[in-house]
């Protein structure tokens, strides 16, 4: 099909802002018409997101959403670096079978995948995690020694829907109330770390079709959870003190999203903290477009310098708190919480009951014990010390070599920075790892997964001369 008769269809799709039926809406119609009807016939190049929004005077997030919408439906398909095509029936049927469609997920399964089964002698510079060497070990171990020597059912039984009663009042009672959020007990969830937590909530509160709003960059294994649940991710762009709020407030008038995730503290991939002032803001807009705020506050405990949390200002009306161990304490000991209004907690619990039953009654009692005897504080402020430090080391490696940081605060594990003059950091990635350098690329922490230039830095792995020598060399290539 010629780009004039393409481009000429396009035009064709008369959108009305005065209709009450959505333009998204509008726009998936029409091109859904023209495609059923052949007047689009299989692999036609639809006409670039920037184009049609030009052609049509709207916004770009409208086709953007409208384009991932016909995705989802089966009838386009993305390309990267060339656009959207339309599909033929026999594709269209082979895809509509598949329950997971990997290519909007390529990206992210690229880099989960490597980081979990990284071989021997790569480095994970982009990597999620604290090295080995950091972590408690020896006192995990004493606890579990301790506990194993223990009477009682907590090796071979179920544990309580909710989870172990002792560790949720001291939860309620202590860890919540550092930072200012008063809860019962009842209205605390334990849970198989962060990551069931954001499931069990989604699981809980959507349906296949909802719109949620995400940060953007934001966390990677949240996108694709969510668009596995076929839920529709709006991107707010994430700034240096939190959330674009106008840009919020626009997106929310115009999509009536259910849920914004979020973190406001120590933000996965940027490192940034929400200022007090975005803080309030957010909760306003939560207000007035009526939707929820889902806090993710996994990197809480490495914080050195106190920053507001919505679970505080709000005292869970609107914000549904999650936290977790598994970056501070363990990958392996798999443990966090949700503490939310108590009607959705009790839905809550029986959403985890159907999907998993209980969570682990042994860790659980471990962490308690942990907490409760004051070695995990004394742990955490060594640790918060031993980051600051390699922090420090890393941003004045990264001015050495000339990369460009996004923040340069003294707090946190990452870094978000890039090369100069490098637009797609992806392909950057790919030739790294060839060199035995894991980098963890911008556009698997994007919404959509778009290009981006910049890359997370993990500054526990990259305080380390072999790590500044390949980044000097791919800096010397020219990012090649």
């Amino acid at each position: 099909m010629t780009g004039f008769h393409k481009d000429a269809l396009m035009n064709q799709i008369a959108l009305n802002r005065e209709d009450p039926y959505p333009l998204v809406e509008q726009i998936v119609e029409g091109i859904r018409c023209q495609i059923e009807e052949r007047q689009l016939r299989p692999g036609s190049k639809l006409p670039s997101i920037r184009a049609f929004a030009s052609t049509h005077n709207i916004s770009r997030f409208t086709v953007v959403e409208a384009y991932d919408r016909l995705v989802a439906m089966g009838h386009l398909k993305s390309r990267r670096g060339a656009g959207f095509f339309t599909i033929s029936s026999e594709a269209k049927t082979a895809r509509s079978v598949r329950k997971f469609d990997h290519k909007r997920n390529e990206e992210m399964v690229w880099l989960i995948r490597r980081l979990l089964n990284a071989r021997d002698g790569v480095i994970l510079a982009g990597g999620p995690w604290l090295p080995d060497a950091w972590l408690d070990e020896s006192n995990i171990r004493r606890f579990v020694r301790m506990m194993a020597g223990k009477p009682g059912t907590h090796l071979i039984d179920y544990g309580n829907s909710f989870g172990y009663p002792p560790l949720r009042e001291l939860i309620a009672d202590k860890i919540l109330s550092e930072i200012g959020v008063t809860a019962r007990a009842s209205q605390i969830l334990l849970t198989t770390g962060a990551s069931q937590a954001l499931d069990l909530v989604s699981r809980c509160l959507l349906n296949a079709g909802d719109k949620v709003l995400v940060d953007d960059p934001g966390y990677y294994n949240l996108f694709g959870n969510l668009r596995l649940q076929g839920l529709q991710l709006i991107g707010v762009p994430r700034g240096l003190d939190g959330p674009d709020v106008d840009v919020l407030e626009a997106l929310a008038e115009e999509h009536r999203p259910k849920l914004y995730f979020t973190q406001s503290v120590l933000q996965n991939p940027t490192g940034t903290s929400m200022s007090p002032h975005v803080a309030f803001r957010v909760l306003q807009a939560a207000g007035r477009h009526d939707f929820r705020v889902v806090e993710d506050d996994i990197f809480s405990d490495l914080e050195t310098e106190a920053a507001p949390r919505l679970a505080a200002l709000d005292q869970l009306e609107r914000v549904i708190y999650i936290r977790s161990y598994s970056k501070t304490l363990s990958g392996s000991i798999r443990l966090g919480f949700i503490a939310c209004d108590q009607v959705i907690a009790d839905d809550l619990a029986d959403v985890k009951m159907v999907t998993s039953i209980s969570s682990s009654r042994f860790t659980e009692k471990l962490l308690y014990h942990l907490l409760m005897g004051g070695h995990y504080r004394k742990y955490i402020v060594r640790l918060r010390e031993r980051i600051g430090e390699a922090r420090g080391n890393v941003l004045n490696a990264f001015g050495r070599i000339g990369l460009e940081t996004f923040h340069d605060t003294e707090t946190g594990m990452f870094l978000w920075a890039r090369f100069p003059h490098i637009e797609n950091s992806l392909p950057l990635a790919e030739a790294a790892l060839r060199d035995g350098l894991m980098l963890a690329p911008g556009t698997v922490f994007r919404p959509h997964l778009e290009p981006s230039p910049w890359m997370r830095f993990n500054v526990a792995v990259c305080d380390h001369p072999d790590v500044h020598g390949r980044l000097e060399k791919i800096a010397a290539s020219g990012g090649g």
